[in-house]
C-alpha cells in the first residue's frame, strides 16, 4: 500500500512538473532565443515604437473611456435590485466569451459606413480605442460590482443619516472602501487591453503608426523579422508580469476597520 501511495505521490509530482514546464517554458524561450541586448536594439527599430506609442496611447484612453462609463453602471448592478438585472449582467459578460473576430465584426456593423450608425470610425485610432474598451470592460465592471457590494451598506446609511448626500457618500466614502477591488479590476482590464488582436484588426486594422498595436505588429513581423517580433513579445511579458504583481499586491491590501472608520468620519 506505502509503495502504491509512493508511486501515485511521484506520478502526480511528474505531472505538476510538466504542467508547470509547459506554462513557464514558452515565456522562457522568448528571452533565451535571442541575447538580452540584442532584443533590446530590436526595440529602436520603427516599427516597434511606432506600435508601442499606439499602444500607450489608444489603451490609456479606453482605460478612461471603461473607468467613465463602467463605474456608474457598476454601482448601480450592485446597489440596486430591480426586474432583468441578471440579463443585463449576463449582457456585460457576453464580451468576454464572444471570439475576438466576433466583437469585431459587431463593431463593424455598428460603425462602419454601412453599419447602423453609419460612422467613418473605422481604420482610424478610435476604432482601436473603442474595440479595446469594447472587449476589456468586463473585466473592470464585473470585479467593480464585487467591489461596490462588498462595502458595509451600514456604513452607507449611516453617512446618508448624518446628513451627506448620494453624491458625497459614494465619492467620500464607497469609492474609497472599494478603491482595491476597482484598482484590481483596471489592472485585468488594462492588461487585456494591451493584449487586443482580434477585434483590433477587424475594426481598425493593421495600419503602422495609426492602428498597429504591439499585438498588431507581432503579427506582421512573424514572417518578416522574427527577432523583431520576439523583443516586441518580450516587452508584453515583462509589462504582463508588472500588471500581475500589481494586482497581486492590491488584492493582499485590504483596508483596515479603523481605515473605513476614519474615511466615514471624515464624509460626516
Amino acid at each position: 500500500m506505502r509503495r502504491r501511495s509512493l508511486a501515485v505521490g511521484a506520478a502526480a509530482a511528474v505531472a505538476a512538473g510538466v504542467a508547470l514546464a509547459f506554462l513557464v517554458l514558452p515565456v522562457v524561450a522568448i528571452f533565451l532565443r535571442v541575447p538580452p541586448r540584442e532584443l533590446l536594439d530590436q526595440l529602436s527599430k520603427p516599427v516597434v515604437t511606432d506600435a508601442l506609442i499606439v499602444t500607450a496611447k489608444t489603451a490609456v484612453i479606453a482605460q478612461v473611456f471603461v473607468l467613465l462609463f463602467g463605474t456608474p453602471l457598476a454601482y448601480l448592478l450592485a446597489s440596486r435590485r430591480f426586474r432583468g438585472r441578471a440579463f443585463v449582467i449576463t449582457l456585460v459578460e457576453l464580451p468576454l466569451v464572444l471570439p475576438p473576430a466576433v466583437a469585431g465584426l459587431g463593431l463593424l456593423a455598428l460603425f462602419g459606413r454601412a453599419g447602423l450608425l453609419g460612422t467613418s470610425i473605422p481604420f482610424t485610432q478610435t476604432a482601436v480605442v473603442l474595440a479595446v474598451a469594447f472587449v476589456s470592460s468586463p473585466l473592470y465592471i464585473l470585479p467593480a460590482v464585487s467591489a461596490f457590494e462588498a462595502v458595509d451598506p451600514d456604513v452607507v446609511a449611516a453617512s446618508r443619516t448624518l446628513g451627506a448626500g448620494p453624491t458625497k457618500t459614494f465619492f467620500r466614502v464607497v469609492l474609497p472602501l472599494a478603491r482595491g477591488g476597482l484598482a484590481a479590476g483596471e489592472a485585468l482590464a488594462f492588461a487585456r487591453g494591451l493584449g487586443e488582436f482580434g477585434a483590433t484588426i477587424m475594426f481598425a486594422g493593421s495600419l503602422q503608426g495609426i492602428t498597429q498595436t504591439l499585438s498588431l505588429a507581432i503579427y506582421d513581423e512573424f514572417s518578416v523579422d522574427f527577432d523583431t517580433a520576439l523583443a516586441m513579445g518580450a516587452l508584453l511579458v515583462v509589462v504582463s508580469a508588472v500588471l500581475l504583481v500589481f494586482l497581486k499586491l492590491v488584492l493582499a491590501w485590504q483596508p483596515s476597520r479603523r481605515t473605513s472608520s476614519f474615511l466615514f468620519a471624515r464624509s460626516s
